[in-house]
């Protein structure tokens, strides 16, 4: 008895593989999500390792701070030390300047009094040899009377004439006293001018004794300050340094646990991607199972124009319109001023002639179609479709959406429907539109041959 094998309907077909395709994309949905999960992490894996070093300079920078500015406590308190000494000298020497200052004002002050006894002494000197005038006069008229007398008047004339003589002397004496007193005074009037100058002088530094004695404090105290500023910060920088060594095995452990975390986010991202292709194989098969499902009309459509293309390839090949060198040009060379970057080969004026005619109409064969474009193995797409070919402007978010000829989409999905060779390829896959907005939708693809060479894929795109 030969077992029974059971056919899947139509409706049973149909019913898996839109189950089938709804799996492919919760899945597409989530590895987008992790996607940038994993962006995140590993941004933050960044951060954390620059900031990790970031710490690690804040510490031997702070070590630097704190032993220069320990080194300059010290200094600054030595400094203050020797300062306080200086000042004490200074004022020391301040205090016998002082000293010989008011000496010299006095002394200035004695020679007026000394002025004024020798002016008082030439008076009475001159008194004096007044006096010794007269009494030698007298001394003459004695000696008269006494010659006049005879006899009689010998001995008075004796002592008239020793009147006369000290009479004389004294006069002589008084002249020499007058003589040196005229010369002490001389002396006397310049030792007044010179201490008068003097004395102006002393002044002066009595006056600026004071000065001197406020800014010595201003110093002694500036410098003191600046001690006990220095002895805060070093104590400060101790403390800084006792919260970075506290703060840097948290940090560690947070690096810790993110790494880990993105380690596993990558892990998970990488079974995610082998998940999705195992729900694309599942679609794969539901729609060779069941050509007449939802995605059979489409699929059709894109083998007959990868066809299509393929011989006009080949035509433009055979008639010299382009080499297969050129064809197969894989030299992308900037094209300056855009942004996203684009490129251009040696191919892309023949590409643009053959390639549009047939990928522009296909837009109105159903409403679900996004675009029809055809990408090399790298995921090169050289000709797009009108509404996606506009010139790049100066905003990278509008060129990303308005602008994706010329183009290499290397990513996943573009990869895949470059380098497939099978009959068709069955994708889902959120489509990055610019400006961190995606839309989900199915990419379908077919393989183009030239002269037996695979030069890339025609991929037919389409929401669900």
């Amino acid at each position: 008895m030969t077992a029974h094998q059971p056919i899947a309907t139509p409706e049973q077909s149909k019913r898996l593989s839109e189950a089938a395709a709804a799996i492919g994309y919760e899945i597409v949905d989530i590895a987008g999500f992790l996607d940038l999960v994993e962006e995140h992490a590993n941004s933050q894996r960044s951060c954390l390792k620059i900031l990790n070093k970031r710490a690690t300079d804040m510490t031997q920078a702070n070590t630097d701070v704190r032993d220069a500015v320990q080194n300059m406590a010290g200094k600054t308190s030595e400094t203050a030390r020797e300062v306080q000494a200086s000042a004490e000298l200074v004022r020391t020497s301040s205090e016998k300047t002082r000293s010989v200052a008011e000496w010299v004002h006095a002394l200035a002050a004695r020679t007026e009094d000394v002025s004024e006894t020798l002016t008082a002494a030439r008076t009475n000197n001159q008194q004096i040899a007044s006096i010794a005038t007269q009494v030698n006069t007298l001394a003459i008229n004695a000696k008269i009377e006494a010659a006049r007398a005879g006899d009689a008047g010998r001995g008075f004339a004796v002592v008239a004439e020793a009147i006369n003589t000290l009479s004389q002397q004294t006069r002589d004496a008084a002249v020499e006293i007058s003589g040196n007193i005229e010369v002490l005074t001389g002396w006397i009037a310049d030792l007044r001018g010179e201490a008068g100058g003097v004395a102006k002088q002393a002044s002066d530094v009595l006056e600026s004794s004071g000065g001197t004695d406020s800014a010595l404090s201003r110093i002694e105290e500036s410098i003191t300050a600046a001690d006990e500023q220095a002895q805060r910060i070093a104590g400060q920088a101790g403390r800084v340094e006792q919260a970075m060594n506290d703060f840097r095995p948290a940090l560690s452990g947070i690096a810790e646990a993110v790494e880990s975390s993105a380690t596993g986010i990558e892990q998970t991202h990488e079974r995610v991607l082998r998940l999705i292709d195992t729900s694309e194989t599942i679609v794969q098969a539901t729609a060779l199972m069941n050509p007449a499902s939802s995605d059979g009309p489409f699929i059709g459509k894109v083998q007959a124009l990868s066809r299509t293309i393929s011989q006009q390839l080949e035509g433009a090949v055979e008639t010299g319109r382009v080499t297969l060198e050129q064809l197969f040009d894989r030299n992308y060379r900037p094209i300056p001023g855009t942004d996203p970057e684009q490129y251009t080969t040696a191919a892309v004026n023949v590409l643009d002639q053959i390639l549009m005619p047939v990928q522009e109409p296909v837009l109105s064969f159903d409403s679900k179609i996004v675009f029809c474009a055809a990408v090399d193995v790298n995921g090169y797409l050289p000709t797009h479709n009108k509404k996606f070919s506009h010139p790049p402007g100066n905003d990278p978010v509008w060129n990303t959406a308005h602008c994706r000829n010329r183009r290499i989409f290397d990513d996943r999905v573009g990869l895949k429907a470059g380098r497939n060779k099978e009959p068709f390829l069955l994708q889902v896959y959120r489509r990055d539109m610019g400006g961190g907005e995606f839309k989900m939708m199915k990419d379908l693809s077919a393989p183009i041959t030239v002269k037996g060479r695979h030069w890339g894929g025609l991929r037919l795109a389409y929401t669900f």
